[in-house]
C-alpha cells in the first residue's frame, strides 16, 4: 500500500504490505481483510491496530469501522472461493484438449502450468480453476500457484504425490521429472510428458466428456454453470463405479480390475475407469 505525504501517521514510510498466512483458500476475503488492516495501519501507524482487527476477526467474526470498512467472515463462503475461477475461459483457450486437465486432475497427476513473467496474473487465475474440474473433492490444497525452478522449490514440490503448479520460466518444459502433463497457456498447447502416455491414453469416454465441455464453455453459460455440468458428469461415472464396486466386513467399498474386464470395455477407458477407482480409494492397496 502506498503511503503519500500527506499521511503524517507514517513520515518515514513510502509503501508497506500486509500479510496474512491463512490455512484456508478464500483469496477475496483476506484480500479484504488486508486492505482493511492496512487502512488501519496507514492512518494510525500503530501495528497495534491491525491486531485489534485480527482479534475481533478471531472472536466475533467481524471488523467493523467506517472509516476504514468493514468485514464479516459469513460474507465469504469456501464454495464461493472454489466457485470464482475462469474454467470457461480456460476450455475456450485449449478447446477438445481440456479432457487432458481434467483426466490429470481426476486420476491425480502431475500438473505444470506455463504462462511467461508478465502474465503472473493469468497464471494465479489458470492454476487457481484447474481444480474445479474435480468438484467434488473441493481441494485447492493441491494448488502451488507461483514455483521457481530452485532447489527448494522444486525439491518441496516433488514431496507432493500430485499437484497443480504454476511456473514462469519456460525451462520448465524440459523437466519432465516435474509433472505428468504440461500446459503452455501462451501457446494453448498441453504436452504428456512420455512416462504418463500410456495412464492418460485417450478413449470414447472421454471424448464425450471433451465434447460436453467444450459445448458447455461456447454457450452463454457462467463458469459455475460449466463446474456444475462437469460435476453432474464425474458423479455419473463414481457412481457407476461404485455400482461395482463390492461392500466388505469392514463396511468399505471394495473395487477389482477384474470386475471391470468382465464388462469388456476398450483398453483405454478401462485403465481409465480403474484408475480413477483407485484415486477415490475403492482399490484395495
Amino acid at each position: 500500500m502506498d503511503v503519500t505525504t500527506d499521511d503524517t501517521s507514517l513520515p518515514q514510510v513510502v509503501q508497506f504490505t500486509v500479510v496474512l498466512l491463512c490455512r484456508d483458500f478464500n483469496p477475496e476475503k483476506y484480500s479484504a481483510l488486508c486492505q482493511i488492516f492496512g487502512r488501519q495501519y496507514k492512518k494510525t501507524g500503530s501495528a497495534a491496530t491491525m491486531l485489534e482487527g485480527y482479534l475481533s476477526v478471531i472472536t466475533k467474526g467481524t471488523c467493523n469501522s467506517d472509516e476504514n470498512g468493514k468485514f464479516s467472515v459469513n460474507d465469504f463462503s469456501k464454495q464461493q472461493a472454489y466457485g470464482k475461477c475462469c474454467i470457461k475461459d480456460l476450455i475456450q483457450t485449449f478447446g477438445l484438449e481440456t479432457i487432458l486437465i481434467y483426466t490429470a486432475v481426476l486420476l491425480k497427476k502431475r500438473i505444470a502450468v506455463y504462462f511467461p513473467p508478465h502474465s503472473l496474473g493469468n497464471l494465479l487465475e489458470y492454476t487457481r480453476a484447474i481444480p474445479a474440474f474435480a468438484w467434488h473433492r473441493q481441494n485447492w490444497n493441491i494448488v502451488h500457484p507461483n514455483v521457481q525452478l530452485t532447489e527448494g522449490e522444486t525439491e518441496h514440490l516433488k514431496s507432493n504425490s500430485h499437484y497443480v503448479a504454476g511456473f514462469t520460466e519456460a525451462a520448465v518444459e524440459g523437466r519432465t521429472d516435474l509433472y505428468d502433463i504440461f500446459v503452455n497457456a501462451p501457446n494453448s498447447q498441453i504436452f504428456i510428458a512420455a512416462h504418463a502416455k500410456e495412464s492418460l491414453a485417450m478413449g470414447k469416454l472421454h471424448k464425450e466428456i471433451a465434447l460436453l465441455m467444450v459445448e458447455k464453455a461456447e454457450s452463454e453459460t457462467s463458469d459455475l454453470d460449466i463446474i456444475k455440468a462437469i460435476e453432474t458428469k464425474t458423479k455419473d461415472l463414481l457412481n457407476n463405479l461404485k455400482s461395482l464396486a463390492t461392500k466388505g466386513a469392514d463396511g468399505k467399498l471394495s473395487f477389482t480390475l477384474e470386475t471391470l474386464k468382465e464388462r469388456k470395455l476398450p483398453p483405454a477407458t478401462e485403465n481409465f475407469l480403474f484408475s480413477l477407482a483407485a484415486s477415490e480409494g475403492l482399490v484395495q492397496l
